[in-house]
């Protein structure tokens, strides 16, 4: 990351992914939440592309802001309307607490560490790489974990449906 484009791309998706993410926690409707968790997932993907992670980027809008997200959407949609809002609960304060514990160890930790730039050069394109492999020398593992995710969906579909 030498240029100023890359440089701006960077901390632009590094803001909004942070923003995103406190208005998850800040928003009382949770299908609001869940709307600002797919887009600090789609931020973090963005991250991921300024930082040459091609591979894991896609991962990323794959799994999580594409079937994750699903998942939590309907898991809203199907709870009663009475238990979709944020409301206030005796955890807030400690949570608040520990939160600030934990920001404050990773800013502390951040401060403390030798941040000295790296001297070698771009890292190497993996996507290619990890194909060629899930293609050939893992195509039965591949293969299963497809047969154990349709019957994971088919049952959730046969539990779901009503008779």
């Amino acid at each position: 990351m030498e240029d100023v484009g890359s440089i701006v791309a960077f901390w632009s998706l590094a803001a909004v992914t942070v923003g995103a993410a406190l208005m998850v926690v800040a928003v009382r409707d949770l299908i609001h939440a869940v709307f600002f968790l797919i887009l600090s997932f789609i931020g973090v993907a963005g991250l991921y592309i300024t930082l040459s992670a091609d591979f894991v980027a896609i991962a990323q809008i794959l799994i999580y802001a594409g079937a994750i997200s699903v998942l939590i959407l309907f898991a809203v949609l199907l709870t009663p309307r009475a238990a979709r809002d944020n409301a206030e609960t005796f955890l807030q304060v400690p949570g608040l607490v520990v939160s600030v514990l934990v920001g404050g160890t990773i800013g502390a930790i951040a401060l403390a560490t030798d941040w000295s730039e790296a001297t070698r050069g771009p890292f190497p394109e993996t996507a290619a790489a990890i194909g060629e492999a899930l293609l050939n020398k893992y195509v039965l593992p591949f293969e299963i974990a497809s047969v154990v995710l349709l019957a994971a969906m088919v049952g959730a579909i046969v539990l779901v449906r009503e008779d």
